[in-house]
């Protein structure tokens, strides 16, 4: 049906200042990249562009700077050393307009690495766990390399390509990157209560990975007739969908089914969704186009931030002016949340850092990137209770968000702020 070659091989294609895109998540394709990285001594300039990914990222080292620079739309912990090294850089994007930097040829992909299954009958691989923007990469690169990996689950929707539209496969039998989560602390339990106690029956849920997000998923169990539509989902959801307390009956979009663009978790997760006709993988711009989110009602956007500012301003990808994540889909989901009938939109974090540091601020800090706008607002969760910040005044929101503040802090934030003006 096809003829399979070593990554070696497959990875003569790349020339020096190629432009290459990584599908993402758990489905990087490791040993096409290390097979990539092998080649540093005979490559210059290589941009390597990419969202998150799991695992190591070894084109990332420095002393490759002139082989191959790191272009992040959204910054992994792998990758995040290469800005203040020099050979990484960032673009802020939406994840709903990834796929256009590829479609729009802003970024001309010149080989698109990715990570499929087994071919079927047919001839049909399918990107499995991840499609974000892999499809438009797939379909605007010359040369498109895939690792055919017998432990990738196959799942519906978008990522289903045919062998004609691959020009190398590299046969690989190696387990995806498992993500394991800790159990909550006591703070984020007492966040993920006052989080599930603002969502209805027959909502529909957007929440990522962490340990906030499985801390509201734990407290879903008596809910009913609950809906999934998210850019990822994690094993938090396996047992809700289950007991079917999450079924998609009274979603607005894809009604039945379970709608992600990436997936993260451990092998229980990848094995769920293996042959799962309920998950729907589909391109981030259908999952995160605010005007497709908006249809569904009662739509809950859960998101967390790194800081927010007494009126209401979020910060999530930067700690001042040092980047720290990207913009991704929060914006996506907020105003998709926001314009959803009878939808909430929520940002959830700690009142405070490990370090004792207020994450309520009276002014975000200097060179800090503003994700979510004081226009944009709504919801803001504490382990001390809910601000509404919807149609309130700038003094009343004060108000709101001092009051659930870090007791330690809520005096000094309340004077800082007013003493600004």
């Amino acid at each position: 049906m096809y003829k399979s070659v070593s990554a070696e091989e497959a990875l003569k294609i790349v020339k020096s200042n190629d432009k290459i895109y990584i599908q993402a998540a758990a489905a990087v394709p490791s040993v096409l990249i290390q097979a990539l990285t092998n080649r540093h001594e005979e490559l210059r300039n290589v941009e390597i562009c990419q969202l998150h990914t799991e695992g190591d990222a070894p084109y990332a080292n420095p002393d490759y700077a002139e082989s191959f620079h790191v272009n992040s739309f959204f910054i992994g912990r792998n990758v995040r050393h290469t800005l203040k090294a020099g050979n990484g850089s960032y673009t802020p994007v939406f994840l709903s307009e990834v796929p256009l930097l590829f479609k729009r040829n802003i970024v001309d992909v010149k080989v698109a690495l990715i990570h499929v299954s087994v071919p079927d009958v047919h001839g049909y691989c399918s990107l499995g766990v991840s499609v974000e923007a892999t499809l438009a990469a797939i379909d605007n690169a010359d040369h498109v390399i895939a690792q055919v990996n017998k432990q990738m689950p196959r799942t519906f929707g978008d990522g289903i390509i045919h062998i004609s539209e691959i020009d190398a496969f590299v046969e690989v039998d190696e387990p995806l990157p498992a993500f394991s989560i800790s159990e909550p602390t006591s703070i984020e339990t007492k966040i993920g209560d006052y989080v599930a106690e603002l969502i209805e029956d027959r909502s529909t849920l957007q929440m990522g990975i962490g340990n906030i997000p499985n801390a509201v998923l734990s407290r879903l169990h008596n809910h009913k007739d609950l809906g999934l539509h998210t850019e990822m989902f994690s094993d938090g959801v396996i047992d809700l969908i289950l007991k079917d307390v999450i079924n998609g009956n009274y979603k607005g979009i894809n009604p039945g089914r379970a709608l992600a663009t990436f997936l993260m978790g451990s092998q229980r997760l990848y094995d769920y969704v293996d042959d799962n006709p309920f998950v729907e993988m589909r391109t981030s711009d259908y999952v995160n186009d605010v005007s497709i989110i908006k249809q569904n009602p009662k739509m809950v956007a859960i998101n967390s931030a790194i800081e927010v500012d007494v009126t209401g301003q979020v910060c999530a990808d930067s700690i001042g002016s040092k980047m720290y994540s990207g913009v991704g889909g929060q914006m996506d989901f907020i105003r998709g949340a926001s314009l959803s009938e009878g939808g909430k939109a929520i940002i959830a974090l700690p009142s405070a850092t490990k370090h004792g540091l207020s994450r309520i601020v009276p002014a975000l800090k200097p060179g800090a990137g503003v994700v979510t706008t004081r226009a944009h607002i709504h919801y803001v969760v504490t382990e001390y209770g809910v601000a509404n910040l919807y149609g309130k005044t700038i003094k009343q929101r004060v108000k709101a968000l001092v009051e659930i503040a870090h007791p330690d802090h809520r005096e000094s934030i309340d004077k800082s702020y007013f003493g600004m003006m």
